[in-house]
């Protein structure tokens, strides 16, 4: 079962099953969040993620769409764990840097890319990735 946690190890979760999707966002918000120029991040079903222990600080945001995303950060590191919201169902979108297994982050080439014309200019597109002009359910680049 995949595992992980913040920099400091204070709150860990884990989760069971296939991931539904692998992506990397190049949205402001992930820009910010990861202090990068994108995240890369892993969606899997809530009914096999949990919080194994520790409790993570939920940190509202408006979306693009106007929906309410949280991320769920370390109140003690500022790690940025996951995030969830009305725009994922019951999904979790895991960062793939928080898993402990670095396989984890070679298993988690993104099968598509969100807010790809966002991309910075110097970033090559992930060969083969659906490249989007938002959310799931956008355009096509």
């Amino acid at each position: 079962m995949p595992a992980g946690g913040c920099f400091c190890g204070k709150v860990r979760l884990q989760y069971d099953g296939d991931a539904q999707v692998k992506a990397l966002c190049h949205c402001a918000d992930c820009k910010k969040i990861t202090g990068s120029t994108y995240s890369t991040n892993i969606v899997v079903p809530g009914s096999g993620f949990s919080i194994t222990s520790g409790k993570p600080k939920m940190v509202p945001t408006q979306a693009d769409s106007g929906k309410t995303i949280s991320s769920a950060i370390c109140a003690d590191c500022g790690s940025t764990m996951y995030r969830e919201g009305e725009t994922f169902g019951d999904s979790k979108v895991i960062k793939a840097g928080t898993l402990d297994d670095a396989s984890g982050l070679e298993g988690a080439k993104p099968d598509i890319e969100l807010y790809a014309p966002q991309r910075v200019s110097w970033v090559a597109k992930v060969e083969g990735a659906k490249q989007l002009k938002g959310m799931p359910g956008s355009e096509e680049v």
